[in-house]
């Protein structure tokens, strides 16, 4: 299973941002996936779960409101949209299924004025 994260940046307080996770050797759509972000030093901490269904979503208090986890099971995608950036969200994002496969190299974001 490879995991390859994309679409982080530098952003200023308050904007948006659309990450992308596309994965090989695995169909996604057979999983429940989740979104990870960890600065250096830290542990992994735990961003938004959605279903294998794309149904049912949960996120983290600290995020809640501004992010909204998405998949495509047709093209084997899952994605974080992210608004309302704050600087605390700067972080390595990384998607992965209960962290049970090797971690991709993550995307970084910035929130920076």
């Amino acid at each position: 299973v490879q995991l390859v994260e994309s679409g982080g940046g530098l952003v200023q307080p308050g904007q948006s941002l659309t990450l992308s996770c596309a994965a090989s050797g695995v169909t996604l759509s057979n999983y429940d996936m989740s979104w990870y972000r960890r600065t250096s030093g830290k542990e992994r901490e735990w961003v938004a779960t959605i279903e294998r269904s794309g149904g049912g979503r949960v996120y983290a208090d600290s995020v809640k409101g501004r992010f909204t986890i998405s998949r495509d099971n047709d093209k084997n995608m899952v994605y974080l949209q992210m608004r309302k950036l704050k600087p605390e969200d700067t972080d390595v994002y990384y998607c992965n299924a209960d962290r049970r496969w090797p971690w991709g190299q993550g995307t970084l974001v910035t929130v920076s004025s």
